[in-house]
């Protein structure tokens, strides 16, 4: 087994959707430095972010959203109403040998998630074969194999960029249900048990260290990223 690679560990607090966005980016690009992060977020107001292609169609935002913040995502897919959740960011640099089957990524990220809802009493599955097509405004209307459900219902969905052979992969974890698009239940509505942020993160962080053979090390972004961040967000 190779050793693992050394990878920041960046706890964010609540933050704008812009500057959420921004760091991302930001990240992304450090990443074809050679850097490897991994970043848990949330944010500070109902926001809607558009994935990158819908973004640049022009994609119609419904009305039930207007007067929210709205951004544009790296990654593609559906757009999401980040609200009551955990999300998530792992940029890892092309010396990494799962950049070379990205698929491997969304599984090793997705199966430590199923186990790791395992501590808290929560049973989670692939979607798997029950996928289907449909090219609904919100991804969570949408029915990847690789998303994860509790019963018939979607509670995380992830998607990934790639540059120059680093790939950035991101994605939501419900944690509630949000007053801005009920018909997604989250964790505990379908679970019935409160799974917080604070909850999480350390689990998630012991299971994708190990599934995707990382050394993780708390850290914070450089002054070049910071000013970067800086010019991006504003």
């Amino acid at each position: 087994m190779t050793e693992p690679l050394p990878c920041r560990l960046l706890i964010d607090l609540p933050l704008s959707g812009l500057r959420n966005m921004a760091i991302d980016e930001v990240l992304l690009n450090s990443g074809r430095q050679g850097l490897a992060t991994l970043r848990f977020y949330q944010w500070a107001r109902p926001t809607v972010s558009l994935g990158h292609f819908q973004a640049a169609q022009g994609q119609f935002v419904p009305e039930r959203f207007h007067g929210l913040d709205v951004v544009r995502r790296l990654s593609g897919g559906g757009a999401i109403l980040h609200d009551r959740e955990l999300t998530y960011s792992c940029v890892l640099p092309n010396s990494h040998p799962l950049t070379l089957d990205p698929i491997q990524i969304y599984d090793a990220v997705h199966a430590g998630i199923i186990q790791g809802m395992k501590t808290f009493g929560v049973s989670c599955r692939f979607r798997g074969d029950e996928a289907f097509a449909d090219q609904s405004f919100l991804c969570f209307s949408r029915g990847d194999e690789r998303d994860l459900l509790i019963g018939n219902q979607k509670i995380v969905g992830s998607a990934q960029r790639r540059r120059q052979g680093t790939i950035l992969q991101h994605g939501s974890i419900l944690l509630s249900r949000s007053d801005q698009a009920p018909e997604f239940p989250g964790i505990l509505e379908l679970a019935g048990t409160a799974v917080t942020a604070e909850d999480l993160i350390p689990v998630l962080t012991r299971e994708w260290a190990e599934r995707l053979n990382l050394a993780l090390t708390p850290g914070t972004l450089t002054a070049d990223e910071l000013q970067a961040v800086e010019q991006r967000a504003k």
